[in-house]
């Protein structure tokens, strides 16, 4: 990756001017974002913080924040989560007064569910009523603007001075980014963006200012945990939010190794543990599938690396039954449990808690495990998805991901988004950045700009980045390509185009079988047909390259050839692929299961 102070997408220079020599109010705000190292500020442009667009551009020269542009606030969330979402760290997204924050709300959401640090700005009219301009800074002023997401934030402010503001800024960063991470939120009043410095504010360090380094648990838990492991019979782990660090993924690979442990992972979260490892004990999903049910039901010890969902995974195997197995909890995704949101899920059986992120709770099991001299467990059996024989076969998920398979080969690829009817079989995750995850909150047009920031993050690697996604998914969330394009982002999207919103059609058969009513009529009010839109068209207006529809394997196979040898170089490209409707059973079950 390249540092923060390289620019990475295409910028305009702006004007050379004569400093006059004064300092604004918004002048020191985009400074303290300097030293704070957040290297871009996703925008749509709004006058609530005109002052702050203008110290940027005219005082920091557009650079460290940079300033990329977007046509809708949700994409800034979206692109600053997705960004987070590959390096861990936050950048920023800059939203418009009270309207603004509306519009970016749901993205707040699917971060704040995510656990993903984003460092949102906002402002307000002038609090000052003498200051507002008629009608427009009224109705963009209101009274407690960080009560709109206040529940789905860490920790909001509003300062009502400079000194105050570069210590909210301080204070959004180190809570951003301390475990459990998540969006913060800091509202600059436009009066006091728009003010002059009277006197010189100096920055504060921010190396002062830091979050705290990982909490470790107690010795003697570890050692508890590590004798419950190591004396196991059926040990599984289940590695679930964990970050996207190498010496994690190996430490995770060490302890499994050790305790001959099987484990499980969840497509709802990034790349935990190599789903080729003959210890990897089934295809992983958003939901369990009968193998690794049973494999989680005849576990006598479980160990829970913040696995997402505990409660909900042990009902899925045990049913009505008590749980049998020792459950060892690995997180502190508690200390973000508010109440208004039911994000934090079941309250699961723990009989050891450990009061940790998973990576330095692992690292400290593997000074304390023993290892256990039993066969290992036969290796989970894979059916591959492979490509039709006729080359004119129609289009299903799982012929896409073979054709992807085969084109991209051996280079590295990053799957910044999956759509819903994927399934683990269809691809192998070896490295922490294989897969990123979804979007924490389920709202439905968040891919286009999730992996728009994640291939922003990912722009100078030499990882291809490709989503995945459903035409849902992209016509709600498709002019953020836009900022693909504007800013030079490279990327390959491909939607799954079942010209429906299919999830819900799933849900309509459900209730109609339950009520004895056809189900041929579930496709009604479902279906993105007639006329079925040009997803193609809609990416080539914005200036990316757009394909399709394509329809045929033969036809997918050369199309994402020539695809996967433009994002190479430079290139962002959308192709639309039409294909049959359907999920996995297990995802089918899990979807339409009443309790």
């Amino acid at each position: 990756m390249k540092s923060s102070t390289e620019s990475l997408v295409r910028r305009d220079e702006p004007l050379a001017w004569q400093d006059d020599g004064v300092v604004w109010g918004s002048d020191r705000i985009a400074d303290m974002l300097r030293e704070l190292d957040i290297p871009y500020l996703i925008v749509n442009p709004g006058s609530s913080y005109r002052g702050l667009h203008d110290s940027l551009v005219n005082h920091l020269g557009n650079r460290d924040p940079q300033m990329i542009v977007v046509l809708h606030e949700e994409h800034a969330v979206a692109i600053a989560h997705g960004y987070a979402k590959v390096t861990g760290k936050p950048i920023g997204a800059a939203l418009h007064a009270n309207v603004g924050l509306m519009h970016g709300s749901m993205a707040i959401y699917d971060a704040w569910v995510d656990r993903a640090p984003v460092i949102i700005l906002g402002a307000t009219g002038p609090v000052d009523a003498a200051k507002r301009r008629p009608w427009i800074d009224w109705i963009h002023t209101v009274q407690d603007q960080g009560a709109l997401i206040r529940h789905f934030v860490k920790w909001d402010a509003q300062p009502a001075s400079i000194p105050a503001a570069l210590e909210a800024l301080l204070r959004a960063k180190q809570i951003a980014t301390t475990a459990p991470q998540g969006p913060v939120y800091v509202c600059f009043d436009a009066g006091l963006q728009e003010s002059r410095c009277d006197e010189d504010y100096p920055l504060p360090d921010p190396a002062r200012y830091l979050p705290p380094p990982p909490a470790r648990p107690a010795d003697e838990l570890i050692k508890q945990a590590a004798s419950w492991l190591s004396q196991a019979k059926r040990p599984v782990i289940l590695a679930g939010r964990v970050s996207r660090s190498e010496s994690g993924w190996a430490d995770r690979i060490r302890l499994a190794e050790t305790l001959q442990a099987q484990v499980l992972t969840d497509l709802k979260v990034g790349a935990a543990f190599p789903t080729d490892h003959p210890l990897h004990a089934a295809p992983c999903g958003m939901f369990l599938n009968p193998q690794s049910a049973k494999v989680l039901r005849e576990a006598d010890v479980v160990l829970s690396l913040d696995w997402l969902d505990l409660a909900g995974t042990l009902k899925q195997a045990w049913g009505s039954e008590p749980v049998g197995s020792r459950i060892i909890q690995v997180s502190v995704d508690h200390y973000s449990h508010n109440g208004w949101s039911m994000d934090h899920q079941g309250l699961p059986p723990v009989d050891l808690f450990l009061l940790s992120e998973p990576e330095p709770a692992v690292a400290l099991l593997n000074e304390h495990v023993t290892p256990r001299r039993v066969p290992p467990p036969p290796p989970a059996p894979v059916a591959r998805p492979t490509i039709p024989e006729d080359p004119s076969s129609p289009l299903t998920v799982p012929t896409v991901a073979a054709v992807l398979r085969k084109v991209v080969g051996t280079m590295p690829v990053c799957l910044t988004r999956l759509p819903l009817s994927w399934s683990g079989e269809f691809w192998d995750f070896k490295h922490p950045l294989d897969f990123l995850g979804y979007d924490g909150g389920g709202g439905v047009g968040s891919g286009p700009g999730m992996a728009i920031g994640s291939a922003l993050a990912l722009k100078g690697s030499d990882r291809l980045p490709v989503a995945l996604i459903g035409d849902g998914d992209y016509m709600m969330g498709n002019n953020a390509l836009w900022t693909a394009a504007n800013a030079g982002i490279p990327m390959l999207m491909i939607v799954c185009n079942n010209r429906s919103f299919f999830n819900d059609e799933i849900h309509q058969e459900r209730v109609a079988r339950q009520r004895g009513r056809p189900v041929e009529n579930r496709w009604i009010g479902q279906r993105i047909d007639e006329p079925a839109p040009d997803l193609a068209a809609i990416a080539r207006a914005q200036g990316l390259t757009g394909i399709g529809p394509v329809r045929r394997t033969e036809e997918l196979e050369r199309v994402l050839t020539e695809a996967v040898a433009a994002v190479r170089g430079g290139g962002i490209v959308v192709v639309d692929a039409v294909v049959q409707p359907g999920y996995n059973p297990a995802m089918t079950a899990g979807l339409t299961r009443s309790h």
